[in-house]
Parts: structure tokens; sequence; C-alpha cells
């Protein structure tokens, strides 16, 4: 008897990088890609249509960033599995994934046989971590460390909240930011103001270095900061 393949979701906005993840994994046995997106939204909205098995997911996608976009995906597709691809290896990070709910977080730099095992591991329903970040979550676990302070703030903010966070750090104006999210200007300028009254920040560049900071962008995106 044939076994179904395992479908899996490339949620990178980088083609190149996506191209070559693509290419990798068509050499895998059982393992079948059935989509690919290049915006946290639209890997959304192809989780919901496809309903993969297993999505790889980078962090640092643009509209909506990956660790939202893993919220809203598990809300909508809970027998979905998330396993994050990223560049960032920081606890930060890796404390946001996991509250996020994903089965697997890995690095770049993992191989082609990493990534292929994670994605069987997590199609069984188990978890899988690159040695490294396994090795230090493991330390911190022994140690007993709480949750940090940022990603105590950012669990906070409400699913829109991060939405319009991300937008906002973009450099996004408000008009924009409506058009994107389906909801009136008036509706923005109040998750504004929340925004800026849960985090005790009073301006844009202020709400863009958090969110640098919180790891809902990257560095690269905003290059405008003062």
């Amino acid at each position: 008897m044939t076994m179904k393949p395992i479908t899996v979701l490339l949620a990178e906005d980088h083609m190149i990088v996506r191209e070559g993840l693509k290419s990798l994994l068509r050499a895998e046995s059982g393992i079948q890609v059935v989509g690919e997106a290049q915006t946290g939204r639209q890997a959304v909205d192809l989780a919901r249509k496809l309903r993969p098995a297993v999505i790889v997911m980078d962090i640092a996608m643009p509209l909506l960033n990956g660790l939202e976009a893993t919220r809203q995906i598990l809300k909508a597709a809970p027998a979905t599995r998330v396993i994050i691809l990223s560049a960032h290896s920081d606890d930060a990070y890796v404390e946001e994934a996991i509250a996020a709910g994903v089965a697997g977080y890995l690095i770049k730099q993992s191989s082609l046989q990493i990534l292929s095992k994670a994605i069987r591991e997590a199609h069984k329903g188990n978890t899988f971590f690159s040695p490294s970040v396994a090795k230090r979550m493991h330390a911190r676990e022994l140690k007993a460390h709480d949750r940090s302070g940022l990603a105590k703030k950012v669990a906070r903010l409400s699913s829109r909240e991060v939405e319009v966070l991300q937008l906002i750090a973009e450099g996004r104006p408000n008009k924009q930011v409506a058009a994107e999210l389906g909801i009136s200007i008036k509706t923005v300028e109040k998750h504004r103001q929340n925004l800026m009254s849960k985090l005790n920040i009073h301006d844009v560049a202020g709400l863009t270095r958090y969110a640098i900071a919180a790891g809902v962008i990257e560095s690269s995106v905003q290059i405008t900061i003062v």
C-alpha cells in the first residue's frame, strides 16, 4: 500500500531561498510541496485553502510576520503543523514561536537532512528543534527563567494589534493599513492608540524600534528610524 506524501507549504519571501527549498524537498521521498507563499497573509490564505500537513515558515515575512501568521493558521487549521525556519536563533524568537504553537524551530544553516527529519517528526505529532536551539532551551529550563518582558508584552497584544503594529513599523500610512486589513481608518487609529497605551510608547519611531526588538519585523525592513 502506497503511503500518502506529507504535503508541505513553503512560506518564505525570498524567491531564491524558496526555490532552493522546493528543489531540495522534491528529492525527498514521501514529501510533496503543494504551495508557496511570499507573505505572511498569503501563507494564512493558502493554509486555509490547501490544508497542508506541514508548513515551513520564515519569521521575517512582509505584511504579516511568520509568528502572527502561525497563530492565525493554527486557529483556522489546528491539525496543520508549523515549523519555523529562520536566520534568527535568539531566545526571544524561539520563545515567541513556542508560545505561538509551532512544532519545530530550525535555523537556516540547518542541513536538508535536518529539515526533512523535522517535517517527518512534525507530521508524526512530535516537536523538533535545531540541536543548538534545543541545547539552549534545555539550559534555560534548568535555570527556570521566566519569559522575557518583551515576550510578555507581545503576548498581551491582540492578534489585530500585532498586525497593525507590523504594518505601522513597515512604514505604511493609516490609509494603507486600513486597506490592507479591510477596516476603517478610524479603527486603525484606535488600534494605534491602544498599542501606544499598552506599550507606553508614543511615537511611530518608538513602535518601530519595539517591533524590531520583539521580532515582529526585521531591522532591515524599516531604515528610517531616528
